[in-house]
């Protein structure tokens, strides 16, 4: 896919890639061999007939590609950006064992590029309702999913955000330059005119508790909050000041527009030079985001090698591309303060790789070398786990892990008519996988409510 030039893009939050032209779109298309047991199909956790949408970009049906999509994914546009398709739905075409896969993802992203270069804004869509209530609990991408798939189905759906702005992780952790806002509104805007309502600065479990929704009438009660709070090294030096954790460093300068500060009024250190701790596309969107700040240097600092990094492989390219500093088999050990309690060094341990862990990657084991990197900020992206305020407020709900709620494959909790879906009950995942546990809970609620509340 064509991108900005890397040293332009550095400087500024614009997005990098720009997507298919037409005549691309339909030359890619034209390349799909139309399997009559798609198995590019099976590996989309949102279910998209796949060959019928590349076979309408196909026949310059481009519309028509958007309406296959939206019966399965409310959320094209966002998913043709950062969906991990090179390990789902790309990962499994044919044409991979042998050629180039099918460039599914870019091809998602021109059909809903394309409807909002040439149409007019979502109009309402006119659904009959079927006179039961479901609250969510959670904008993001589960949320969001639910709530488009049961107005559909006639639920009158009220989502209930507690930031002053909806879209979670797509807003608050993925940078303008990755997935830009203009565009998570106009996904958002469709959701919204299916009859989806939408309450901001609304905490549930503080503003209002759960056991208090289902006494306002609502039949169920989705939750999909995420997992938002920061997971910490435990190392000496972690609560010096320029210490950032990733989920707090980018919301300030993806939700609350930090990097125009004084204009707007959150604050972000910008540093001259950084470490990012991790390995994920998080750690890349900080990487990249502290760049973009108007930093001298920035570092990755991970564990392990290439190979083993999660992120996805085109924002691993960006980031190498645009100058960050990969160091390798390297491990923070103490982060070192100046007299004032500033960050002025990080002291890392050089590591082997082992024989391989849980995770089925090598286990990383400290080598009794060691060396020190001199930066004056580090962002800590090793992971989230979940946020304590919901789930401690429900009575009696099943927890796992570090707080997470423990579901059926469907999204039923142990509580009737309360579900669960995305990383608040798988821990930290993608959008798309958090879209297709959407999707099942969904259906699932609508069982419930159609056997517990029979017409």
């Amino acid at each position: 896919m064509r991108a900005r030039d890397p040293k332009k893009r550095s400087k500024d939050f614009k997005e990098v890639a720009l997507g298919l032209t037409e005549k691309q779109a339909v030359k890619e298309a034209k390349r799909c061999l139309q399997c009559k047991k798609p198995k590019c199909v099976e590996g989309c956790p949102v279910e998209i007939n796949i060959p019928a949408f590349i076979g309408k970009i196909r026949d310059t049906d481009s519309p028509g590609a958007l309406n296959v999509i939206r019966q399965y994914n409310m959320l094209p546009a966002i998913c043709g950006r950062v969906c991990p398709q090179e390990n789902q739905c790309q990962g499994r075409c044919i044409l991979g064992k042998k050629k180039t896969p099918i460039a599914i993802g870019a091809l998602e992203r021109f059909a809903a590029d394309y409807d909002a270069k040439n149409s007019s804004p979502e109009k309402p869509v006119q659904i009959k309702p079927n006179g039961h209530k479901v609250a969510v609990v959670g904008s993001g991408p589960a949320g969001l999913t639910v709530a488009a798939d049961l107005a559909k189905l006639g639920y009158e759906i009220t989502i209930f955000e507690a930031l002053h702005e909806a879209g979670g992780v797509l807003v608050y952790g993925i940078p303008e330059f990755r997935l830009p806002k203009k565009i998570i509104q106009r996904e958002i805007e469709y959701v919204k005119s299916l009859g989806v309502k939408i309450q901001l600065n609304w905490v549930v479990g503080r503003t209002q508790t759960v056991e208090e929704l289902f006494e306002e009438g609502y039949k169920a009660v989705f939750i999909g909050v995420g997992a938002g709070s920061p997971k910490y090294m435990s190392i000496p030096g972690e609560n010096l000041n320029n210490v950032y954790f990733a989920s707090e460093f980018l919301t300030r300068v993806n939700l609350m527009k930090a990097e125009q500060f004084p204009k707007y009024d959150t604050p972000v250190k910008k540093a001259k030079r950084v470490a990012v701790i991790g390995g994920g596309n998080v750690a890349m969107d900080s990487a990249r985001t502290a760049l973009r700040l108007g930093a001298e240097k920035v570092y990755i600092v991970y564990r392990r090698t290439e190979a083993e990094m999660p992120a996805r492989l085109e924002e691993l390219e960006h980031a190498k591309e645009e100058g960050i500093d990969f160091r390798y088999l390297s491990n923070p050990k103490e982060i070192i303060g100046d007299e004032r309690g500033y960050v002025k060094a990080m002291r890392c341990d050089k590591m082997v790789l082992c024989e391989p862990d849980a995770s089925g990657r090598r286990k990383p084991e400290c080598s009794g070398e060691e060396f020190i990197l001199e930066v004056d900020q580090v962002i800590m992206a090793i992971g989230q786990t979940s946020n304590p305020i919901l789930v401690r407020s429900i009575k009696g709900l099943n927890l796992w892990g570090a707080g997470y709620i423990e579901v059926d494959e469907n999204g039923a909790s142990n509580i009737p008519g309360i579900f669960a879906g995305g990383d608040i009950s798988t821990g930290a995942a993608t959008v798309i996988s958090a879209m297709g546990a959407g999707k099942r809970a969904a259906r699932a609620i609508h069982d419930y409510i159609r056997s517990s509340y029979p017409a």
